[in-house]
């Protein structure tokens, strides 16, 4: 999980792993949390799958960035 300051929100990026079947590699799942002052402001669904952990939770950071600025 990634988070960072945005225009005053904390904006997160999540991954999570999924496998499917025990001989396939493993792939993560996106999603995105906004946060202000500590409290939930939205949060998304599956944003998509990447086989990377750090592209899953960029992909979280990136929505939640676009969030705010279409929500401010």
């Amino acid at each position: 999980m990634q988070s960072q300051s945005y225009h005053g929100y904390q904006v997160w990026g999540h991954s999570i792993v999924e496998l499917e079947g025990q001989l396939q590699t493993k792939r993560y799942a996106a999603s995105g949390t906004i946060t202000l002052r500590g409290k939930l402001v939205h949060a998304s669904g599956v944003l998509g799958h990447f086989d990377s952990e750090v592209d899953a939770e960029l992909a979280g950071l990136d929505w939640a960035r676009a969030w705010v600025d279409a929500h401010s």
